[in-house]
C-alpha cells in the first residue's frame, strides 16, 4: 500500500497552493477525466464483465453513461455553482450584503462499493473535483478487475498530489479511516456505514453515507399490472438485484396479486429468456460469500418461479416467492440478489404501518392510478426517494438529488446537490454602508423602544 501520510501531505500542500480554487483548472481536469474514460471504455466494459458478467450495453447505460452525464452537467454549470449566492438581508443587517460561498472541504476520501464499481466511484470523483477538492479514492476489493482499471485511469490522468487511488481490502480501509480527512463519502452496507460514521465522529469529520435497506414496491388494485410487471422485473433484476435501490419486496393488493405474479413471470421470460441461467448475458453474484448468503434466503416451499442455481458461475435464477410472511428469513435483511418476495394486503393503512415499522428504506416504488394515493404515500412513509409507476430511474437525473434517510443514508448527491455535498456552504456578511447604533451600548429606553418597533 502506498504511503498514505505522504500522499495526504502532498495533497494538503497542493490544496493550500490554491490551485484547485481556479474554476478553469477544475473544468480542465473534468475534461481530462472524460477523455481518459473515452479512451478506456472497452477496458472498463471488459472488467465489468469479469467482475459481474455485465453485458457491455448494460455496463455503458448503467455505469459509464451516468459518469459522462455528470461530467457534462458540471462543465455546463460549474461557474454558476461556484458563484456567490447573494441573499436578502434583514433590518438587523442594514448596510450589509450577505452571501453563501461554496468552498471546497480540502482533502476528501471516497470509498466506493462493488455493485456499480465504476459509476459509484467516478461520479463522486466528478463532484469532488468540481467542488475544488483533492481526492483519495478507495475502490472495492471485491470488484478487483474494475478497481484495477480505475486505478490505471487515475494514475495516468492525475498526479497523486491531486487525485490518488489506493487498492486493497479491509486492512487498507481501516488504515484510511484512521487518517484525518476533511470530508468522507462512503457507499456500502448500513452496518459498515455505522462504523464509518463513528470513525468520522472521533475527528468531527463530516461524512456522506449512501447505504441501502429493504426498499418496498407497492402495487394497488388500480395499477396497470402489465406495465408494473415489466418495470418491476427491470428494477429488480438489473445487475441481478445487486443494486442499492432495487425493489426488495412487493406489497400487492390481494385482488391483483395472482395477475401480477403471472405478468412478472411472463416478463422474466421476455427479458431474460425461458432459462435465464443459459443466457450468456445474465449477471452473476459478485463472490461465493454473497452467493451463499442469497441462496440461503430461498425458501423452496414458497418458490412459485425459478429457484435454480449454478454454484460454479455464481448465478441464481430469477426467483419469485409467494405467501411470504414478515418473520421469513428473506424479510430479515436486504436481499441484494434476484429473489423477489411477494406479500399481499387488503388496505393501504396496513402497508403504511408495516413499512414505517421497519428501518427507513433507501427507495420506495408505488404503482397506482389513484391520485390521492400518489400524494399520500410520499408524505406518510419515510424513505430516501423513489418512483411512481416506475422503478430505479429517479437516481439517473442530474436535476434530482439522490440519497437515503436514517438507516439508508445521510446526505445526497447528483448535479448541484453533488457539488454542494463536497462543499462547505460558508455564510458571509459584508459591511457596505451605514451601521445601526441600536446594537451598541449604552442601552437606553429610546433605543429599546426603536428596536422593539423595528424587530417585533
Amino acid at each position: 500500500m502506498p504511503n498514505v501520510d505522504n500522499i495526504l501531505k502532498l495533497q494538503q500542500e497542493f490544496f493550500d497552493s490554491g490551485a484547485t480554487l481556479d474554476i478553469k483548472f477544475r473544468a480542465s481536469m473534468l475534461k481530462k477525466l472524460y477523455n481518459a474514460i473515452k479512451t478506456n471504455e472497452e477496458e472498463i466494459c471488459k472488467a465489468l464483465r469479469l467482475d459481474l458478467n455485465k453485458h457491455e450495453y448494460e455496463s455503458y447505460i448503467c455505469e459509464i453513461a451516468g459518469v459522462y452525464a455528470e461530467i457534462k452537467h458540471m462543465l455546463k454549470n460549474i461557474n454558476k455553482y461556484a458563484k456567490k449566492q447573494y441573499k436578502p438581508m434583514g433590518v438587523a443587517q442594514t448596510g450589509c450584503r450577505g452571501y453563501i460561498q461554496n468552498c471546497p472541504y480540502g482533502k476528501v476520501l471516497i470509498v466506493s462499493p462493488w455493485n456499480y464499481p465504476f459509476l459509484l466511484t467516478i461520479t463522486h470523483l466528478v463532484d469532488a473535483i468540481s467542488a475544488g477538492n483533492t481526492v483519495i479514492i478507495k475502490p472495492s476489493a471485491y470488484s478487483e478487475n474494475t478497481s484495477k482499471v480505475i486505478s490505471k485511469i487515475i494514475s495516468e490522468t492525475f498526479e497523486k498530489k491531486y487525485v490518488a487511488c489506493i487498492l486493497g481490502g479491509r486492512k487498507e480501509n481501516a488504515e484510511l479511516f484512521d487518517k484525518k480527512f476533511d470530508f468522507v463519502f462512503f457507499t456500502g452496507s448500513s452496518q459498515v456505514g455505522k462504523e464509518v460514521a463513528m470513525k468520522c465522529a472521533t475527528t468531527c469529520t463530516p461524512c456522506l453515507l449512501e447505504l441501502g435497506g429493504k426498499s418496498p414496491c407497492i402495487v394497488d388494485e388500480t395499477a396497470d399490472i402489465q406495465d408494473a410487471a415489466k418495470r418491476i422485473v427491470f428494477g429488480k433484476l438489473v445487475n441481478v438485484g445487486q443494486t442499492c435501490v432495487a425493489l426488495d419486496y412487493v406489497l400487492c393488493h390481494k385482488n391483483v396479486k395472482e395477475k401480477l405474479i403471472e405478468n412478472i413471470i411472463d416478463q422474466i421470460k421476455v427479458q431474460y429468456g425461458e432459462d435465464a441461467l443459459k443466457n450468456a448475458d445474465y449477471g452473476k453474484i459478485i463472490n461465493k460469500k454473497n452467493f451463499d448468503r442469497v441462496v440461503g434466503l430461498i425458501d423452496e416451499s414458497k418458490v412459485v418461479y425459478g429457484g435454480k442455481i449454478n454454484d460454479v458461475t455464481l448465478q441464481i435464477e430469477p426467483t419469485i416467492l409467494d405467501n411470504v410472511k414478515e418473520e421469513d428469513a428473506v424479510m430479515q435483511e436486504e436481499i441484494f440478489g434476484p429473489i423477489l418476495p411477494i406479500m399481499d394486503y387488503e388496505n393501504i393503512e396496513e402497508v403504511i404501518s408495516f413499512v414505517n415499522s421497519k428501518a427507513k428504506p433507501l427507495a420506495l416504488y408505488l404503482f397506482t392510478k389513484d391520485k390521492k394515493l400518489i400524494d399520500l404515500i410520499p408524505l406518510k412513509i419515510q424513505y430516501g426517494g423513489g418512483c411512481i409507476n416506475d422503478t430505479i430511474i429517479h437516481l439517473t437525473s442530474q436535476q434530482l438529488g439522490f440519497g437515503g434517510l436514517g438507516e439508508s443514508g445521510v446526505g445526497a448527491y447528483h448535479g448541484k446537490v453533488g457539488f454542494e455535498a463536497f462543499s462547505h456552504q460558508k455564510s458571509i456578511v459584508v459591511r457596505k454602508g451605514m451601521d445601526l447604533a441600536l446594537r451598541y451600548r449604552p442601552y437606553t429606553k429610546r433605543k429599546e423602544k426603536i428596536a422593539k418597533s423595528l424587530l417585533k
